[in-house]
């Protein structure tokens, strides 16, 4: 069988295996799958390089796909590396199965993403080739050599974030980045033309990209291409490879069935699928098997890979005993463990706001941890991760000595791309912005809780005391949503997201502290704009780490107890003032974090908040967000409604947030 033949005989054998898998789970996405089996064949059997013996190998490229409803594609080539067995196809979309409807990330098999809403997958590419480039800058081309291939539909296109990503793909230069565009223009519900009618090539090279249009169901067009995007020097480069949904697709009659919105999201069915397998020269009675000649094909190629990396081991090998020091970053950073800080350099100033307290944490971290990227969305000099980028410089075009990347206005392209850092590996991420942007972010803080990415997100100007800008800009409900987000557990049983809303400047330091030693989930930091008073002396700020602790009147016999996070504890503190002037002793306790608080012990929450005492809770917030805490002795004072345009300390005038009504609230609960 000659070359051209092979190729397409493999391709055949992904696209029989991934409508197969559809038909037999009744449920799924052939058609994508099945015209982008010529692209995925060629990367997979010539280009792709990684280690058949050490799958998690830092030094391998990287491949991320963006539409995962096109899974079925992406296993079937996954089997023909060995990584999947022909039993587990079988399972597709089933209980316990490790071939869920959409890839969930595991390296050891080949899946280095968790393939979400679309535009994600390939934006998390676009954070990989970041980071390969800052490895690259601090370690050298001997280890970090790799390309970081992307797949891309129709849909992900579409999707805004795709902006965002060919902007700063292109700005940055990123010529390890390859992405292949599966252009079969058809989607779900409709063919491309009557939702979208721009010219896709020239809008990637006016974001500064190389882009090629070719055939791509053509084996050698694919080739060709995939070549020359390797030799690029200068620019990330897009394939727009124009395909055939449903390729090789034979309706009942035996018409064909190609082209067809119909294949996109459903089985084949019936006669449909049998004179389908026929027609790619599968075997109906066995159609989940892989031809001796395409595993011949794929067995070559791991041979070749063996040859491949064995090389690259020895060069590596060799620049360990050339560069000791650098050989132990690249254990480290790779290893995945907290980074050791000291912290005792941390000196925080009495009475800043918490985001100030934050700056002074970044700019500890960034002399200190020297594989940590810090991001902001165009907000560095508001949001105080300018903390960070004062210590270094920002990533840029054909330099990436800096640590620090400006995203411009695009939140969600931001947390993505920073996902994308930590998925490649390496890299510690981190990404701020305003409270109430983190809106924009939702899926992407979603994606990082289900992938357990540890990634950093600081939000500030975390409440109504945002004052002149009005309520556009008052974050009111976002603490409660993320609090949701917080009493989720992942599939490890770990919370999916731990959220930090610091009291004080010290206390904030704890926080961040917690943040970089918590390798398993991300971590929310919410920050007040606002200056925060000091907690009161002889407070011990390790206690936080518990979660919710006392911080003043644990040596008092209570009539109530005085419940906040945030900056809303020192408005408690100057309230219990004057209760205690009336006779009402109360005790006081900080909750930076519910979901941490409710990890600890039963014995220790029954301390801090015995069930049948009197608590009273103040929050920026909706009421919500403390009602799990405060008990059916319970009484909560929030924000019911948005917030109003005026400074801050006439709004905490007028909507209440005073040591008086404190004292006014307390009293009438009482």
């Amino acid at each position: 069988m000659n070359e051209k033949k092979l190729m397409t005989r493999a391709a055949d054998n992904i696209r029989i295996l991934a409508a197969s898998m559809v038909e037999k789970a009744n449920s799924g996405h052939p058609g994508g799958a099945m015209g982008g089996a010529d692209f995925i064949n060629v990367l997979f059997s010539e280009f792709l390089v990684y280690d058949p013996d050490q799958p998690e190998w830092y030094g391998r490229d990287r491949f991320f796909l963006d539409p995962g409803h096109m899974s079925p594609m992406l296993y079937s080539a996954l089997a023909m590396q060995g990584k999947f067995s022909i039993e587990e196809l079988k399972q597709f979309r089933q209980w316990g199965s490790p071939t869920p409807g959409h890839p969930e990330r595991k390296v050891a098999r080949g899946i280095e993403n968790t393939s979400g809403p679309l535009g994600q997958g390939h934006t998390f590419a676009a954070g990989a080739a970041v980071a390969e480039k800052f490895l690259e800058a601090r370690l050298g081309k001997t280890p970090i050599q790799h390309k970081i291939y992307a797949y891309i539909s129709d849909g992900g296109v579409q999707e805004e974030i795709s902006q965002g990503t060919g902007r700063i793909a292109g700005v940055l230069g990123l010529n390890n980045l390859i992405m292949f565009f599966d252009s079969n223009d058809i989607q779900l519900s409709t063919e491309t033309r009557e939702v979208i009618n721009e010219d896709t090539a020239a809008k990637y090279k006016s974001w500064g990209w190389n882009v090629m249009t070719i055939n791509g169901n053509d084996a050698d067009e694919i080739r060709e291409a995939l070549n020359a995007a390797q030799k690029e020097e200068s620019r990330p480069t897009l394939i727009i490879g124009k395909t055939v949904m449903g390729k090789g697709a034979r309706r009942a009659d035996g018409t064909s069935f190609e082209a067809c919105i119909n294949t996109h999201g459903a089985p084949l069915g019936g006669e449909a699928y049998i004179n389908t397998i026929n027609n790619l020269n599968g075997d109906i009675e066995n159609p989940f098997r892989i031809f001796p000649e395409v595993q011949e094909l794929y067995a070559k190629r791991r041979e070749e890979l063996k040859k491949i990396v064995a090389k690259r081991h020895a060069e590596e090998e060799e620049w360990a005993k050339a560069n000791p020091e650098k050989a132990a970053m690249l254990k480290e950073w790779f290893g995945g463990n907290a980074p050791k800080v000291d912290w005792s350099a941390c000196v925080q100033k009495e009475g800043i706001a918490t985001r100030v307290a934050s700056a002074t944490c970044l700019g500890i971290l960034a002399e200190q941890v020297g594989n940590m990227i810090c991001a902001s969305a165009d907000l560095s000099n508001s949001d105080k991760t300018d903390g960070f980028l004062k210590k270094t410089k920002s990533l840029q075009k054909n330099d990436f000595e800096g640590a620090f990347f400006q995203a411009g206005v695009a939140e969600l392209t931001m947390a993505c791309m920073c996902i994308g850092m930590y998925l490649h590996g390496g890299v510690i991420p981190a990404c701020g912005t305003f409270f109430v942007f983190s809106d924009y972010m939702k899926p992407a803080v979603r994606m990082a809780a289900l992938m357990q990415v540890p990634i950093k997100f600081i939000w500030t100007h975390d409440a109504f005391r945002v004052g002149e800008d009005g309520p556009t800009h008052e974050p009111v409900e976002q603490e409660a949503q993320i609090r949701l987000m917080e009493k989720l557990k992942n599939h490890a049983g770990k919370d999916s997201v731990r959220v930090f809303r610091p009291a004080d400047a010290d206390e904030t330091t704890v926080c961040w502290a917690m943040a970089m030693e918590n390798t398993d989930t991300p971590t929310a930091l919410i920050l007040s704009r606002q200056n925060v008073a000091k907690l009161p002396a002889g407070n011990d700020y390790e206690q936080a780490r518990k979660g919710a602790y006392v911080v003043a009147g644990s040596d008092e016999q209570f009539d109530v107890i005085l419940l906040a996070d945030g900056s809303e504890v020192s408005t408690l503190v100057a309230g219990a003032e004057l209760l205690r002037k009336d006779g009402v002793k109360v005790r006081i306790v900080s909750v930076p974090s519910e979901g941490l608080f409710r990890n600890q012990s039963k014995e220790y929450q029954e301390s801090i908040l015995p069930t049948d005492a009197k608590v009273f809770g103040m929050t920026a917030g909706l009421p919500v967000t403390l009602e799990g805490l405060v008990g059916r002795n319970g009484k909560v004072f929030g924000m019911p409604s948005f917030g109003f345009s005026a400074p801050y300390k006439v709004l905490d005038e007028k909507l209440g947030y005073t040591a008086e009504n404190v004292y006014n609230q307390v009293k009438s609960m009482l």
